[in-house]
């Protein structure tokens, strides 16, 4: 395999957050064992052997929870002493964590800085937005502590990007929450739209995202993106990003915008191995990686190809709609129905609006040069 790319769950759905909306929680309680406690060492030996020698060119180590700052700064460092022993022909590695920043001190801060972590914060706009669901186990915001971290990486130089869930309430004030990461001179911002708990798509949760209400964030937010970009003061939007990327006839990079799932190999704490972050249950398993002799021969297990082969079937509207190259019918996660994209009619909408100007953006070769 040229590159080998893991998610890796440290200590599983662990987490010193109680977010209202989040989708790994939900998963954790609606399978057979909620929790698989932290990675031992032998685990994460394995993974980090077996993903080295089973990449030519290069190996990426994502890790995610639950929280994976509660598996604590020497997990991290005994994980870069197996990397160190085993990447003997120096392979590109690549390391990345996915955090909600309570941890957060300065050790924490100095080792992502001289490890070159890319860390991604979680983050739901200002102290308003954030606190209605961003929340810790005794119900009090987080949204200061946050911020000091913030300051923290700042400091550091450490190399983040801001992770946004889109609510319906922080879908109403796309204009307060742009201008917000701009006064932080955040320069890379993903939003995310919430997701509905796994098999109850009753679209009346207190975050539940309207789609009206999404496509009028959409609109506000290109507006305020386009503007500035114009103006030489670029944000890096992933969205609108990929965007002009798939316009410009280059491949996106989110993996809900390939129209068609792939397997991101998600490794629980205790080995075990899923195609999706969306989909860690027991009947999706691919496997324990304490037992697999390498990591190629994921991609042949009939569990995985039926997880990929589910995700192409598509709706007959989808087949000769004008914005098909770009929507692809989205995230399988977000077909509540089974197959239709959930934000099917937002995406009309929104490209309805805005594809002339993407489609210029695209053709700007200065504004490629911003980063895109």
């Amino acid at each position: 395999m040229r590159s080998v790319s893991l998610l890796i769950k440290p200590v599983s759905s662990n987490c010193n957050m109680k977010c209202s909306y989040c989708f790994y929680n939900d998963i954790a309680n609606k399978r057979k064992k909620v929790s698989y406690g932290k990675m031992n060492e032998e685990t994460l030996e394995n993974l980090v052997k077996k993903a080295i020698a089973s990449s030519e060119l290069s190996c990426s180590f994502a890790f995610q929870g639950g929280e994976p700052t509660l598996a604590g700064l020497g997990f991290y460092e005994k994980f870069l002493e197996f990397v160190n022993k085993y990447n003997e022909n120096n392979i590109k590695t690549y390391f990345s964590i996915q955090t909600n920043g309570l941890l957060i001190d300065e050790k924490w801060a100095g080792f992502f800085k001289k490890n070159n972590f890319l860390v991604g914060l979680s983050l739901d706009g200002d102290k308003k937005t954030h606190d209605l669901f961003r929340i810790d186990k005794e119900g009090k915001g987080t949204h200061n502590k946050v911020m000091q971290t913030v300051n923290l990486f700042d400091k550091y130089h450490v190399d983040y990007n801001i992770l946004t869930v889109v609510t319906s309430q922080l879908a109403k004030h796309p204009q307060r929450v742009y201008n917000f990461y701009k006064r932080k001179n955040f320069g890379f911002v993903q939003f995310i739209p919430a997701i509905e708990p796994y098999e109850e798509y009753n679209i009346s949760n207190p975050y539940s995202l309207n789609p009206k209400t999404y496509a009028y964030f959409l609109k506000v937010l290109f507006d305020s993106w386009e503007r500035d970009l114009i103006k030489g003061k670029y944000i890096s939007i992933r969205l609108f990003d990929n965007l002009v990327r798939m316009i410009g006839g280059y491949p996106p990079q989110a993996c809900e915008m390939n129209g068609m799932c792939s397997i991101q190999n998600v490794i629980e704490a205790d080995g075990s191995v899923y195609p999706c972050d969306f989909y860690v249950f027991e009947k999706y398993k691919l496997g324990n990686i304490n037992q697999m002799k390498s990591m190629e021969g994921i991609l042949k297990n009939e569990t995985a190809k039926k997880f990929i082969a589910s995700s192409l079937e598509l709706p007959d509207e989808c087949k000769n709609c004008e914005w098909f190259s770009l929507c692809r019918n989205g995230c399988k996660r977000y077909r509540y129905d089974g197959k239709k994209y959930y934000f099917c009619d937002v995406y009309k909408e929104f490209f309805e609006y805005s594809y002339e100007r993407l489609k210029k953006i695209s053709e700007n070769t200065e504004i490629f040069s911003l980063g895109i």
